[in-house]
């Protein structure tokens, strides 16, 4: 008689093991984006405070946004496709390590040069990070229930951070120092950089068989975006008719126009022509470029109409942009059911208007003005116009997409968002710098009353064009985006805001 032994099954804690480093693996990426998110709104209530500590002046201060913007926007999708090519986890360190680094330097910045190179640096690796905190999350979760989980968890982190960002940057400068803005992704950076290296797979971060990258459509697309906002910044102090100025934009726009030739050329194109001209995402990208401009527009000089007329300190600052938060996210969650009723057309393009009004509400303040009378009604009908047009958009920038290009139409959307907010803000600051020399006109320029209605009439002037733009986006919107429902993958990893 033979007898026979089997050896035992081992015990099932393995597969719970396994669950577990996956959702560490979520909280890791979670902590990574949170800090990205954060210096999208974190800075922009310490810049009132940064510019009086280091003494620049006004036609600068539009650089310390537009700099980590532009840089963000400009190397997204390098940075998506550098994450493919060497590794989604190595790239993910990278990112982290060097936005903690820029943020350390830029905290300790003894001038406007430091600050705004520091600022660029944290949107070069900004722009590593970000993709490469997605694609992780995308090869992590393969179950697509769970995905989708992780997702959600991972958007409402991202959602939230906006809000934690104007809370924490009002709280950091009123009671430490605007410097803390910065230096407060150094710890956030050390939490993510060690969980990084204990839960991130060490193997299998590389995309199989992904395409080389595109140097020369890298190149020529930075250099165009550069150029050409740099060009717009300098009609700030130049002049629209300077040769400087003029020549910086029609240099941006040759860079720009000779990356379209490349990219239709190229056999790996960093941005597939086919991405943009699909009409429902080409839509959308424009829906995102134009509603990042207003929101840049009105987050920078409200920011100074809340500190230099009305006098507030930098926390209720910050609080006191909430109620466009709380709006957006209210609006942001209708809209897909709205969708999924009439289409992605009339949501954007009522989004528009109603943001629109909103702009032209906040056209009335002036130095007698108080919030909840002035300010107040004009961010809660922005953020409700704003949250209509992002949800729809984001949800058309992918539609229809080929697989091979999910993650490009992806990034592209915040490239769109970003970019959008760079151009603007050049271009809204050198109205605001002119409206505010027309103002001066006839009186006193030493008179304290006289500057204070110059600069409020510099930010409704700002107002007032962020609502052409708005009104602009209705039109164009309405016009490019066709009616009907969109078909949304429910496994398709969804477009996040940076």
């Amino acid at each position: 008689m033979t007898s026979t032994t089997e050896t035992p099954a081992r015990p099932g804690p393995a597969p719970d093991r396994t669950d577990r480093r996956r959702w560490l693996v979520l909280g890791v990426v979670a902590i990574a984006q949170l800090m990205v998110v954060l210096d999208a709104t974190i800075v922009n209530i310490a810049l009132p405070t940064a510019q009086a500590d280091l003494g620049f002046g006004n036609d600068s201060r539009q650089w310390i946004v537009t700099a980590y913007a532009l840089a963000f926007g400009s190397l997204l999708l390098v940075g998506g496709r550098l994450a493919d090519l060497v590794g989604r986890k190595p790239v993910f360190l990278v990112g982290l390590v060097g936005f903690a680094l820029a943020s350390a330097v830029g905290g300790a910045a003894d001038g406007f040069g430091v600050l705004v190179a520091a600022r660029g640096a944290q949107g070069v690796f900004g722009a590593l990070l970000a993709p490469a905190a997605l694609s992780l999350l995308t090869v992590t979760f393969t179950d697509g229930k769970e995905r989708g989980r992780a997702f959600a968890i991972f958007g409402a982190i991202s959602g939230a951070g906006g809000a934690i960002g104007l809370i924490l940057g009002g709280a950091l400068t009123e009671y430490l120092s605007w410097r803390w803005c910065l230096y407060v992704n150094v710890p956030i950076a050390v939490v993510a950089v060690v969980g990084a290296l204990v839960f991130l797979p060490r193997r299998g971060t590389r995309a199989a068989g992904a395409p080389g990258l595109d140097v020369p459509g890298a190149l020529l697309s930075v250099a165009g975006l550069v150029s050409l906002v740099y060009g717009l910044a300098s009609a700030e102090t130049d002049g629209w008719t300077a040769t400087s100025t003029l020549g910086f934009i029609v240099a941006g726009v040759v860079l720009l126009a000779a990356f379209v030739v490349v990219e239709t050329r190229v056999a790996h194109p960093l941005l597939p022509m086919r991405v943009l001209t699909d009409r429902t995402r080409g839509g959308a990208y424009v829906a995102v470029g134009l509603v990042g401009a207003g929101m840049f527009g009105v987050f920078l000089f409200l920011t100074y109409f809340l500190t230099q007329v009305l006098g507030y300190e930098p926390l209720p600052t910050g609080v006191a942009f909430l109620p466009m938060i709380v709006a957006l996210t209210i609006a942001a969650q209708t809209a897909p059911a709205l969708v999924d009723r009439v289409g992605v057309r009339i949501p954007v393009a009522v989004g528009f208007v109603v943001g629109a009004l909103g702009m032209l509400i906040l056209t009335t303040l002036d130095v007698d003005s108080d919030y909840w009378t002035g300010v107040f009604p004009g961010l809660v009908v922005v953020g409700l116009g704003i949250g209509l047009v992002i949800a729809p958009a984001f949800a058309a920038s992918t539609q229809g997409v080929r697989s091979d290009d999910a993650g490009v139409a992806s990034a592209a959307v915040n490239t769109f968002q970003q970019i959008g907010g760079s151009i603007a803000t050049a271009v809204l600051s050198a109205l605001a710098a002119a409206a505010a020399t027309d103002a001066l006109v006839g009186v006193d320029p030493s008179d304290p009353a006289a500057l204070l209605q110059a600069s409020v009439s510099s930010y409704t002037t700002v107002f007032a064009w962020s609502a052409g733009i708005f009104a602009v986006g209705a039109v164009v919107c309405g016009l490019l985006l066709p009616h009907g429902a969109v078909d949304r993958d429910p496994d398709a990893a969804p477009v996040m805001a940076h």
